[in-house]
């Protein structure tokens, strides 16, 4: 399970990271209580996100053709301080008349910044990731990474909530940008010498339309990420469904939100963990793990009580963890290097357009057919959609899905 922390520059970068995710979403917690109260509106709140996720579908393949030619470290280093400027940013109208209320320009042009940044960073990330373990390491330090993800999660709302009604939200923004210091001083106190060499694009190998006829030839991935979009937008987006189950059916409170929420977080380390201490990420387990998500939520539907619904949630969360680990963790072992940035970056598209359509989707489907009913159908869908592609993978297995690859090997890959 712990493998990659034998490795310094894992250690230096689990650490720094852990510290920049709490910082993040102490920020995240922060703006979201200052829109809140600067507007009164969560259709503000809604374009801040938007913001956040609409560069990635336009710059995102540029993104990823840049981190195949780029070496990483120095663009992690300039997008780090330049994310730290952005957090000092939201600083600034706290010193002068009139506070946030007149300055929420500068938080929409933040968020807009931000998302320009991730559509850049994201395959970025994911290419200096890989080459800071061995390659059979690599798929647990991924699930290392999420449960990392969930813990700095989990602690930056805590005490984020706890402090942003002692300090105010500009304490929170600062605190933020020291985090992301943070990171800048790991990059620079790790070993170069110690990390795996990465095949890097050539600079006349065609750039975004070369990945996509790369991607095109890859009917395994294809499927692989037709499957991460439908369920990461109809079974992905439990915010909107447990809220409107808690609200609904249930009858809960806020309390009760606020248990399946833990619930939820639990969940997720807990998958990660699992994933972490077996080390398979293999197709196998990629395809069982979406149909017992899928079958679980349409359970969810049917679930009588509070404490029903909790016990449901979590196995689904964990298997949320373990299906996104393996998705990337397939996308880095069996694509040819020099592509790697142009196809994660693919992935983030996948991602941002899951959320961009299905948390509306589902919405709708929760005003229109009722929590339950809407978990129903979501969940026939995403079981249906798990099985097809277990069908169209086994189908494509004497093409081109060799017994390597559906055993977690990596498949030699064709020049």
């Amino acid at each position: 399970m712990f493998a990659p922390l034998r490795e310094r520059n894992y250690r230096l970068w689990a650490a720094a990271d852990l510290v920049s995710v709490s910082g993040t979403w102490m920020q995240v917690l922060a703006l979201n209580w200052l829109i809140l109260s600067a507007t009164g509106s969560a259709t503000a709140m809604g374009a801040v996100v938007m913001l956040q996720s609409l560069p990635v579908l336009l710059l995102g393949s540029w993104g990823g053709a840049l981190a195949d030619r780029l070496p990483a470290r120095p663009l992690l280093i300039a997008f780090q301080a330049t994310r730290a400027l952005l957090a000092l940013a939201l600083i600034l109208p706290s010193l002068f008349p009139g506070g946030f209320t007149s300055g929420n320009w500068l938080i929409y042009g933040v968020a807009l910044a931000s998302g320009v940044i991730g559509s850049f960073e994201g395959p970025v990330l994911g290419r200096f990731g890989s080459a800071l373990v061995p390659k059979d390491a690599l798929a647990s330090a991924l699930a290392l990474g999420s449960v990392l993800s969930s813990a700095g999660r989990i602690g930056g709302m805590a005490l984020g909530g706890v402090l942003i009604g002692i300090t105010g939200p500009s304490a929170l923004f600062l605190i933020n940008a020291v985090s992301y210091l943070g990171v800048i001083l790991a990059l620079f106190a790790m070993r170069l010498g110690d990390m795996r060499t990465l095949a890097s694009a050539p600079a006349g190998q065609g750039g975004v339309l070369a990945g996509f006829r790369y991607l095109l030839g890859q009917p395994v991935i294809l499927i692989v990420l037709a499957l991460s979009f439908v369920l990461g937008s109809l079974g992905r987006n439990y915010q909107v469904s447990m809220a409107a189950m808690v609200s609904g059916p249930l009858g809960g409170s806020s309390g009760s939100y606020g248990l399946l929420s833990t619930v939820f977080a639990v969940g997720a380390v807990a998958g990660g963990l699992l994933l972490a201490g077996s080390g398979r990420s293999t197709l196998r387990v990629l395809l069982g793990t979406g149909f017992l998500m899928s079958a679980l939520q349409f359970c969810s539907g049917l679930a009588p009580n509070i404490l029903g619904f909790a016990a449901l949630i979590l196995p689904i969360a964990a298997g949320a963890v373990v299906f996104d680990t393996v998705v990337s963790t397939r996308i880095q072992l069996d694509t040819r290097e020099e592509m790697r940035g142009r196809v994660l970056a693919t992935v983030g598209i996948v991602s941002s357009l899951s959320g961009i359509v299905g948390a509306p989707a589902i919405g709708w489907l929760c005003d229109s057919m009722g929590a339950r009913g809407a978990l129903l159908l979501a969940g026939a869908v995403t079981t249906v959609a798990a099985v097809a592609g277990g069908i169209a993978l086994i189908r494509l297995k004497g093409r081109t899905l060799n017994l390597a690859f559906l055993l977690g090997r990596p498949a030699e890959q064709p020049a």
